[in-house]
């Protein structure tokens, strides 16, 4: 959907609508054509032209006369999003997770009522879901959103159930306020949370914060892994020990690169 600003606000309108631009060519299964650019952005075709060809010049768009589509340069902004929180070195952190749990490891953090993925690890172990980098997941379903949440203040994490509208994902999916709470507040006594096929229900994962130098949860590490393979009891006994090695490493090298 297009961005809009109220009017007087201190807004550039048309770099929002190069950003709508570059979310709906991102959403896109395809090369999409100018006419159809203008339809998603409703905008002018005149406009979407513009703003196509200023995309292209930057290098974020590229286009063979007929359609228009991303390059790679758009991960550019992702990347300095991450740099930010000095998370790109931590892949090889994921890499050894999974080499010793032999499950697919990601790394999410939180995004108002989302998390989103920003690195992935997948285990040679075929997966029933796909879930690519970038990809934003209900905080309240996830392992990895309930380590998250419980790191909110008590008034931030008020405003958040208060405005949730959480709707079940599978038949196991926790929904009520009141248990959420209590599951985001466990897993804030535990140091970890695990999710029981509540987000499809061949899955079970488990979740551990990364913490940085000031305290607080900058991140998540999350192991996922199939329900037929790996029983609540292991996710404690055998993958909890790994993720939480893999954590305070993590941490290690984030509070040795900020001195």
């Amino acid at each position: 959907m297009p961005t809009t600003s109220p009017k007087g606000e201190e807004i550039v309108a048309s770099l929002l609508r190069g950003l709508d631009v570059i979310g709906i060519l991102s959403d896109a299964e395809h090369p999409l054509s100018l006419a159809e650019v203008a339809s998603l952005a409703d905008t002018s075709r005149a406009t979407a032209r513009r703003l196509l060809l200023t995309l292209e010049r930057v290098g974020y768009v590229r286009t063979d006369g007929r359609t228009f589509q991303l390059r790679p340069k758009v991960m550019e902004l992702g990347d300095a999003y991450l740099e930010g929180l000095g998370l790109p070195r931590l892949h090889p952190h994921l890499t050894a997770l999974a080499e010793r749990v032999r499950d697919t490891c990601s790394l999410t953090v939180l995004d108002d009522d989302t998390v989103v993925y920003v690195d992935r690890v997948k285990a040679d172990r075929m997966m029933t879901v796909n879930i690519a980098v970038g990809t934003r997941m209900p905080a309240y379903a996830m392992s990895s959103g309930r380590v998250l949440l419980a790191d909110l203040d008590a008034e931030a994490l008020h405003d958040y159930l208060e405005h949730l509208h959480a709707e079940p994902l599978t038949g196991r999916t926790a929904v009520d306020p009141d248990e959420l709470a209590r599951r985001i507040a466990q897993a804030g006594e535990d140091g970890f949370a695990i999710t029981d096929q509540e987000i499809d229900p061949t899955l079970r994962s488990i979740a551990a914060p990364v913490h940085g130098p000031d305290g607080r949860a900058l991140a998540a590490v999350n192991v996922a892994t199939h329900v037929n393979r790996t029983s609540v009891e292991q996710m404690r006994e055998e993958i909890l020990p790994e993720l939480l090695v893999t954590t305070r490493a993590i941490e290690a090298e984030l509070a040795s690169a900020s001195s």
